[in-house]
């Protein structure tokens, strides 16, 4: 045997045996890179303590939140105070909570108008204040009567396509939102609401992932999120028994497999709080932050 063959045949082995063991440090070792993707937090209004906006603000501030999402209702009348007081910070209007009235499926054509109205006053202000979108439920449980499907998606198809084009002309999206079935009959999967995007087909309709709802509608975070795709804008987080901050659920309160979808599809938006708190939010809030980075990091 010359030397060659010899050489080719113990380099083989050791190879082999490396893969055997589950160790090979040879130079074709490949590894896969580290996803350095932020995680962008964002606060719902009631979130942070202070007796008033400013005062939640300087309190974001101190914690690197960098996202904050007021509620709709009222916003237009809102948009300087907002302005006022984000300017100078380091922290934007991530999305805007619902505030719409009526519902996008109710079988009275009247309800549908009030639906339509009100969230395109609420859409203009999102516009103005730069923020990612806002958050539409196209119908709860106890929004009654409403329409049947197929009949209900069809008609939503229409009304989004007007909506959507509304609030690109705004610079803004309409980010609709997936419940559990305690709340809501029409919607409850990410993967439902991203096939509604996609058939609207309007850069201005997307949609948003909820940690809580998703603990009692979906079999997989990651699969929620990557079922979503390149129509997710918004994501929302809770405890996952009883909606309170991050943590005070204790071991249930593990985000690592959605939060690693999101790092793989280099998700550029917020994850923002909206839950409630049994303890002092000058403890749990900061406690609920520094269990999310922790987790990030470990996704």
């Amino acid at each position: 045997m010359d030397t060659n063959r010899r050489d080719f045949i113990k380099r083989a082995a050791l190879i082999t045996g490396a893969a055997g063991t589950g160790v090979f440090t040879g130079s074709c070792t490949a590894s896969t890179p580290k996803n350095n993707a932020p995680l962008n937090l964002s606060f719902q209004e009631g979130i942070a303590p202070g007796a008033n906006l400013n005062e939640k603000l300087d309190f974001m501030e101190k914690l690197g939140i960098t996202g904050f999402e007021p509620g709709g209702r009222g916003l237009a009348g809102r948009v300087n105070e907002i302005r006022q007081a984000l300017n100078g910070r380091n922290i934007k209007l991530s999305a805007i909570c619902a505030g719409f009235s009526g519902w996008l499926i109710a079988e009275e054509e009247e309800h549908r108008k009030e639906c339509m109205e009100s969230s395109k006053e609420i859409l203009a202000a999102a516009g103005e204040l730069g923020s990612v979108g806002m958050i539409l439920v196209p119908g709860f449980n106890g929004q009654q009567p409403s329409l049947a499907m197929p009949q209900a998606r069809e008609i939503l198809l229409e009304e989004l396509k007007e909506l959507g084009d509304f609030a690109v002309a705004h610079n803004t999206t309409l980010i609709l939102e997936p419940l559990n079935r305690r709340e809501a009959w029409f919607l409850r999967l990410l993967a439902d609401a991203a096939a509604i995007c996609r058939d609207t087909d309007n850069a201005g309709i997307t949609c948003l992932g909820d940690f809580w709802h998703m603990t009692w509608e979906e079999t997989s975070d990651y699969g929620a999120f990557m079922s979503a795709g390149k129509y997710l804008k918004h994501v929302h987080i809770a405890s996952r028994k009883r909606r309170k901050m991050p943590g005070e659920d204790g071991d249930a309160d593990n985000y690592t497999d959605g939060f690693r979808a999101l790092k793989e599809l280099n998700y550029p938006y917020y994850v923002s709080f909206e839950c409630g708190t049994e303890g002092n939010r000058e403890e749990t809030v900061p406690a609920a932050v520094a269990l999310l980075r922790t987790q990030w990091e470990q996704a």
